[in-house]
């Protein structure tokens, strides 16, 4: 297959509003000796991509300044020390950056299989989110079978991951969310019951549902005003996963004793600053134990298709607007979308 020699990208041109982001022209990028070439056909729209064009999340050193961290698509190149992945494979991948493009190298060790029926949409709508969650909760958080975790912001993307997840590997699942409506679909995906967080306290509703006993783990991704109300929540030994600051990362009046007295461990991570090595781990570990359940259908993200015309800006806007949910995936007006399979 001969390759072009230049491709379309999404731009930023400076930092501010969706408005900022046109369409531009470059060479295509080559793929290092660990590296595959990636045509891409969907690439996921995420709160690290709103962050970095607003210039508060830059890229780190040696990343594409492309945003856009996760894609799906036909591998067409790949360096010669890639084992695994081929040619003609189709892929989804968590990305260093350079997504929004009609190509984008990735590490090969971040490339997944699409699973069964899925098409590039709905591939692209997975690494971000099932790194994640997989790494946050299952490996730093050790949630295990037959324990419980309180899920906040259970209608975004890592909460829908996490409590499709958390279910489909034995544990009691209880979640928070904005509105009756959202707490409802909480409980349509799996949760044993959901705290609308604008009406009711959530540490006190955790007491009462629990009898008293509280959750092994909290996932969390709103920061600082939740922290002690989480260490509330948690049961002797639990644990309280961090994997964002939405609303702050100081906490005020913070008690180590509780910590103490309760054994409490808390861990928190962000996936971008890892190594290729770290991240192809928490592949391996996906592709063992997640992808066979998305290939028998039991888990999955929503998606939303949008067209967003000749700037891109469209899909970053809704993403500023859903800002905590991480639900669609875009394939940028810069290809066809393809057929499902």
């Amino acid at each position: 297959m001969k390759l072009p020699d230049r491709m379309r990208y999404i731009e930023a041109a400076g930092s501010g509003d969706p408005d900022v982001l046109r369409v531009a022209t470059g060479p295509l990028p080559q793929p290092q000796p660990d590296e595959v070439l990636i045509r891409v056909l969907a690439a996921g729209v995420n709160r690290p991509d709103v962050m970095q064009r607003k210039g508060i999340y830059p890229p780190p050193p040696n990343a594409s300044p492309v945003i856009g961290l996760e894609v799906a698509g036909e591998v067409v190149a790949a360096g010669r020390e890639v084992a695994g992945v081929k040619v003609g494979n189709r892929v989804c991948a968590l990305t260093n950056g350079g997504g929004y493009a009609e190509y984008c190298v990735a590490p090969a060790l971040q490339c997944l299989s699409w699973p069964a029926a899925y098409d590039a949409l709905k591939s692209a709508a997975l690494p971000e989110t099932y790194f994640t969650v997989w790494a946050n909760l299952f490996m730093m958080g050790r949630l295990t079978r037959g324990e419980s975790v309180l899920v906040h912001g259970g209608t975004s993307g890592i909460g829908v991951t996490a409590m499709q997840l958390a279910r489909e590997f034995g544990c009691t699942v209880y979640a928070t969310a904005g509105s009756r409506e959202k707490c409802d679909a909480c409980v349509q995906l799996g949760a044993t019951a959901a705290i609308t967080y604008r009406d009711e306290d959530f540490s006190e509703r955790i007491r009462e549902i629990t009898d008293g006993k509280g959750v092994d783990v909290v996932l969390d991704i709103v920061g600082a005003p939740y922290t002690m109300r989480n260490l509330e929540c948690l049961r002797m030994d639990g644990r309280l996963v961090q994997v964002a600051v939405m609303h702050g990362a100081k906490v005020e009046g913070f008690d180590l004793g509780v910590v103490m007295r309760k054994r409490l461990t808390i861990v928190g991570s962000t996936m971008r600053p890892r190594t290729t090595a770290e991240k192809g781990l928490i592949a391996a570990a996906l592709r063992e134990a997640v992808w066979p359940v998305l290939d028998a259908g039991r888990c999955g993200p929503s998606s939303t298709r949008y067209s967003p015309g000749r700037s891109g800006c469209r899909p970053s806007a809704i993403g500023e607007q859903r800002a905590h949910r991480k639900d669609h995936a875009e394939s940028r007006g810069l290809r066809h979308e393809p057929a499902a399979g």
